[in-house]
């Protein structure tokens, strides 16, 4: 029997377009053998569309964006979202939320599945939610133990009221070259390298565009490693990669749009490095109490110490993203991969149900 696998993606996010080509790219790897698909759409608005069951593979991106004629607001989810055009088949099996950023990504919509006790793929409420705010996961990764960069961040207003005094508290407890980044958001989005005040007032106003509180982080001469982590509660771990930005820094455009980025895999470290990144990972991995999968960031110092930088808790599946390619390489293929998400989505939920919630 095929499993109806619900595709939630789109969203109200900086990152929407980035949510339609990972959406694209799932559903031509997808065997519709295998899988009913079910296309849920959310607009730039924040209007939730649901399209037609999906027969085959989608080519363009606009064939995934359609027209607001039928949308449904969020408090109307259930049944008319979650459950196939016909009443015989029922609810959907299993939804893949495709979604980044903001109001997809960290642990909103996660709450809304949650409710309405839908499996799901990917990371949980909790999960979701520190993973996205880059203040509360380093937090909690200083909390685990797990070595990392130096880090301040503000709030716009406390920013807007005292700048030169926290350009002053930057430039004490980190220096230059430093990076500003919006807390919420991912993709590289509304992210600056400063190397003196000027970028460095320029970075903050661009980043507080973005959210209501960034992070500044120190800047280190490294290298940048990534692995792929998959599972529950007994996680795994890909092989490394390496990401060699052919411009100053591995920006939303080199990710997205021109692919001017080389990326090595397997990255060409020691095996004592590789096991040091691999068992942070997978500490990073338990800490947050992620589920699903994750994509690892770690920055390699020239006398071989790892420093976790962030995970990504929904990584893209574009054709220029790390993490399907960090499995190939590892020896599972891309529709695999996907099949295996589900699976874990599946088993995550079956446990949910033995909870028992009375007493």
């Amino acid at each position: 029997m095929k499993t109806k696998l619900g595709l939630l993606y789109g969203g109200k996010s900086a990152e929407h377009r980035v949510s339609l080509q990972t959406a694209l790219a799932v559903i031509k790897a997808l065997d519709h053998d295998k899988f009913d698909i079910h296309p849920i759409y959310i607009n730039e608005e924040g209007r939730w569309i649901k399209g037609p069951q999906l027969t085959g593979p989608v080519e363009a991106v606009k064939e995934l964006e359609f027209a607001d004629v039928a949308s449904l607001s969020p408090t109307a989810l259930a049944p008319a979202l979650f459950q196939t055009e016909s009443q015989q088949d029922g609810a959907l099996d299993v939804i893949f939320p495709l979604l980044h950023g903001p109001n997809g990504e960290d642990g909103t919509v996660q709450g809304l599945l949650e409710l309405l006790n839908l499996p799901y793929v990917g990371n949980g409420v909790l999960a979701s939610a520190a993973g996205m705010d880059k203040v509360i996961m380093k937090n909690i990764f200083a909390q685990a133990g797990l070595a990392q960069v130096n880090y301040v961040s503000f709030i716009k207003s406390e920013w807007e009221k005292t700048q030169e005094e926290t350009y002053s508290k930057v430039e004490a407890e980190l220096g230059y070259p430093c990076f500003v980044k919006p807390a919420n958001l991912g993709s590289s989005v509304g992210i600056s390298k400063c190397r003196n005040r000027e970028e460095l007032a320029t970075a903050f106003a661009e980043a507080f565009q973005f959210d209501r509180k960034v992070i500044v982080e120190e800047g280190v001469e490294a290298r940048e490693i990534e692995v792929g982590v998959l599972g529950n509660d007994e996680p795994e771990c890909s092989v490394a990669g390496e990401i060699v930005p052919k411009k100053d820094f591995y920006d939303y455009k080199a990710k997205y749009e021109d692919g001017n980025t080389a990326l090595i895999i397997p990255a060409d470290i020691t095996e004592e490095e590789y096991q040091q990144i691999k068992e942070m990972a997978i500490k990073a991995f338990k800490a947050l109490d992620c589920s699903g999968l994750v994509r690892a960031d770690f920055f390699l110092t020239k006398d071989g110490k790892a420093l976790i930088n962030e995970v990504n808790t929904m990584p893209g599946f574009t054709p220029f993203s790390m993490f399907p390619l960090l499995w190939k390489h590892t020896g599972v293929e891309y529709p695999q991969l996907i099949e295996r998400l589900v699976q874990l989505a599946k088993e995550r939920h079956d446990v949910k149900q033995k909870i028992k919630f009375t007493f």
